[in-house]
């Protein structure tokens, strides 16, 4: 009986010894990061030293070596580069929209390329405008209601949606595929609502795509409160048109580097556990919420272990993701190269959602790692991490899928990135240092469980 009583005791210990040490470490986690972390450090130098870094460009390229050089800076046991061939778009001169009615005159709108589409040419586009808010609206309409005219797609993200993740995904296909769409049906353009929560005076860029053996027309954007004012204005004046001008080209692929840094495990180093961001990003702004954010988030996570001191089970692995915006060629070519040479991947980790507050994680979708991921709640939430209800990684991560790696995603708060998503607002200045950091220490949480647990 005496000997019952005892292994009740012991068996009744050891987990509260250990949840005890995991809370202790993920204080000191956060501790470190909210008190002497360089997250904000690192992104103030990416943004203003470098700042835009569109796949191709000196900024990309400077962005590469920049990365590097903070890896070996902060000691990483192992820094490399992995050659990638990547597209190389130019968005050119400043581009001009402008309204054109009889009532009212010339007015000016704001309105920017779309990462991929072709050029006007120098005199520009001026033609008659067609508004729709479907590809059903459209294909009703046909070549009759259509050609020879700009299509104008102008249906908003919905502002019911609280993930405003799922209210951008109801509205994007407009600019991912609206332009070959509007050529079926002989248009001379496409200009789409800009992509954005709110009406804003500024548009947003993104990428777009042609169709195979569908003629190419120039796609644009609008601000939010232009394609409002153009609307309105059709609904009193249907002969209203629009002049379009852009001098956009696409080059040669271009040659550049994903950015690879890594800690070494201890006792399993050949598993590997990946934490990354994309470097690229859009040419308007800084590249700060997307996804200058993420990857020092996810540098700060090894940083972290570096200066704590913690000797990590598994290879900790971070990684720079080149060309997430207008091709993921950095994503598919890590995962090729993975595959090719049988590295074992246990779990991998993105941060591609802003440097907002922390809220969650999207979880693996294999059961088992789903609700191993999810028994640790209780430990996080003290934090702020309490989603931890949507499967699924994030787009560089994703063609490890294949491979049968867990995908996570880092879920800070969503309702002002699209604010800025895309955007010449996307700068430094709408960065919160505490909010970032917060998100570095939550991943590196994570990442700490997992190394510790495993997801089997």
């Amino acid at each position: 009986m005496k000997r019952l009583a005892v292994f009740l005791v012991l068996t009744s210990v050891v987990p509260a010894f250990t949840q005890t040490k995991d809370e202790a470490t993920i204080k000191q986690l956060f501790d470190e990061a909210l008190g002497k972390g360089k997250s904000y450090e690192m992104l103030y130098d990416l943004c203003t030293n470098i700042g835009p870094r569109l796949s191709g460009s000196p900024g990309a390229a400077a962005a590469v070596e920049w990365s590097r050089n903070v890896m070996k800076e902060h000691d990483f046991d192992s820094v490399w580069l992995q050659p990638v061939m990547v597209p190389h778009w130019v968005r050119g001169q400043k581009e001009t929209g402008r309204i054109i009615s009889r009532k009212q005159g010339s007015l000016s709108v704001n309105v920017c390329a779309l990462g991929g589409t072709i050029g006007t040419g120098p005199s520009g586009i001026a033609a008659g405008v067609v508004e729709v808010k479907s590809f059903d609206e459209l294909k009703a309409l046909g070549t009759a209601g259509v050609k020879g005219k700009i299509v104008f797609f102008n249906r908003p993200m919905d502002p019911t949606k609280i993930n405003t993740f799922a209210a951008y995904g109801g509205a994007v296909e407009q600019r991912a595929n609206g332009a070959s769409e509007a050529a079926k049906y002989g248009a001379v353009a496409a200009l789409v609502r800009s992509m954005g929560s709110n009406l804003e005076d500024y548009p947003h860029t993104g990428n777009m795509r042609y169709a195979p053996n569908v003629v190419k027309i120039p796609a644009l954007a609008i601000s939010t409160r232009h394609a409002e004012l153009l609307s309105q204005m059709l609904k009193e004046e249907k002969d209203v048109q629009v002049y379009l001008q852009n001098n956009s080209v696409t080059l040669e692929d271009a040659p550049s580097f994903n950015v690879i840094g890594e800690i070494r495990g201890s006792e399993y180093p050949d598993e590997i556990i990946v934490v990354g961001g994309h470097l690229d990003s859009w040419d308007l702004g800084q590249g700060a919420h997307d996804d200058g954010a993420g990857c020092v988030q996810a540098i700060e996570v090894l940083r972290l272990f570096k200066q704590m001191g913690y000797k990590p089970k598994r290879t900790i692995r971070v990684v720079m993701f080149m060309n997430e915006e207008n091709g993921l060629r950095g994503g598919l070519k890590y995962a090729e190269q993975a595959e090719k040479n049988k590295v074992k991947h246990i779990a991998a980790i993105e941060s591609d959602r802003g440097g907002f507050v922390p809220r969650g994680f999207t979880v693996p979708t294999d059961a088992t790692a789903k609700a191993k991921v999810r028994s640790w709640k209780p430990l996080l939430e003290p934090y702020g991490l309490s989603d931890f209800s949507t499967e699924g990684g994030g787009a560089d991560i994703g063609p490890l899928a294949n491979q049968g790696v867990a995908l996570l995603g880092f879920l800070p708060d969503s309702q002002r990135y699209f604010n800025y998503h895309h955007t010449a607002e996307d700068t430094i200045d709408k960065v919160d240092k505490r909010e970032l950091e917060q998100g570095a220490a939550a991943m590196a949480a994570m990442v700490y469980l997992i190394d510790q647990y495993g997801l089997k």
